[in-house]
């Protein structure tokens, strides 16, 4: 790996998720979970976190289905946070269009646009857009290279098996930033580790489970195909995805997360026939090593400093508005995170880097 040589970013991610209260029993209506979406990224610009990303789903317990509008209407309220998706389902979208909003968005933020591209963990828009999942990779590929002959030219010929071809076709508008920045997700194939590397492409690589080396050999693949393919291995760049929340209080931060991510990791047990989640699992989850960042600030800082040791990412990304989290706590995880979290571990990782 790599020495760090640029600024560690410590940023949030979420799938506006619309769920019940499974203690109250209670649930906000759309527009008002809409509203609380807009006041956290909000505050997540006023304490100085770097990104906000905003997944794509098409399910009813989600009101994500149009990130980018969504974070345009976070350009008109923040100032300096990065406004990216976590992720746009590419293989189900069109790469001409998913282009437009981006710079669309890029010219409302002034520069602040983000794409995270991936193949998507549900496949609701699959069928939803009339797409084979037979052809769940392929079409991913192919529409990852035709973004990105987007983004480097104004003017663009193309011709591919999954959508018409393009003869010398204008793409307008185009973005403030001479690029938009664009990210590949990966969930845990080596291939698509190595895909993006080579491609030069900075990789977000998820882990909601199990321990950090696991993921190492991933990372490595990523670095070894950006090397490989002649990009600058000072442009080398990793994040990670993960579930975090943080409180005053150890005890209290972890008994007041774990309802709602049992709920939810119960739920998706019940579709996908696993067991779902108990409290065992979620303490070890929540150990040094494990990789769920909940509890104190302190706690979280060490578990930051000791994992970015092991993957030497330069972005941690989390996902603190699991199932139906009072948004008040949610204010404060956030409020926390980005005055007591994000300065101390920005610091340290400097000084790593500088020793």
């Amino acid at each position: 790996m790599s020495e760090i040589n640029k600024p560690f970013e410590i940023g949030l991610y979420t799938f506006v998720e619309w769920e019940t209260n499974p203690q109250t029993g209670g649930k906000v209506d759309a527009q008002t979970r809409m509203k609380h979406l807009l006041e956290t990224i909000e505050l997540a610009d006023q304490v100085g976190l770097d990104v906000f990303g905003i997944g794509e789903h098409h399910r009813p317990d989600f009101l994500s289905s149009a990130p980018a509008v969504i974070l345009g209407a976070a350009a008109s309220r923040t100032k300096t946070i990065r406004l990216s998706t976590a992720v746009t389902v590419l293989s189900s979208d069109d790469p001409v269009r998913v282009f437009q909003d981006f710079a669309t968005l890029d010219l409302l933020s002034e520069g602040r646009a983000e794409i995270m591209a991936g193949r998507g963990a549900f496949i609701e828009s699959f069928p939803l857009f009339g797409y084979d999942l037979n052809d769940y990779d392929s079409l991913f590929a192919e529409k990852l290279e035709l973004l990105l002959k987007i983004r480097a030219a104004e003017v663009v010929s193309w011709h591919g098996r999954h959508r018409p071809p393009m003869d010398r076709q204008g793409i307008y508008p185009r973005a403030l930033q001479r690029e938009i920045p664009i990210w590949v997700a990966v969930g845990g194939t080596p291939e698509s580790a190595t895909r993006a590397g080579a491609l030069g492409l900075p990789m977000a690589l998820g882990i909601i489970g199990g321990m950090p080396e696991r993921f190492s050999p991933l990372a490595e693949l990523h670095q070894q195909a950006w090397q490989q393919a002649g990009h600058d291995p000072a442009q080398w760049q990793l994040s990670v995805n993960s579930r975090g929340f943080i409180g005053d209080d150890s005890k209290q931060a972890v008994d007041d997360y774990f309802p709602f991510l049992k709920a939810m990791m119960d739920k998706l047990g019940r579709e996908r026939g696993f067991r779902g989640l108990n409290r065992a699992e979620y303490e070890s989850a929540r150990s040094l090593r494990g990789s769920d960042y909940v509890g104190t600030p302190d706690e979280v800082i060490e578990k930051i400093l000791f994992q970015q040791n092991i993957l030497h990412y330069d972005r941690l990304l989390l996902q603190m508005d699991i199932g139906a989290v009072t948004h008040k706590e949610l204010m404060r995880s956030i409020e926390l995170l980005g005055t007591k979290v994000a300065p101390v571990v920005r610091k340290e990782i400097q000084v790593r880097a500088g020793a």
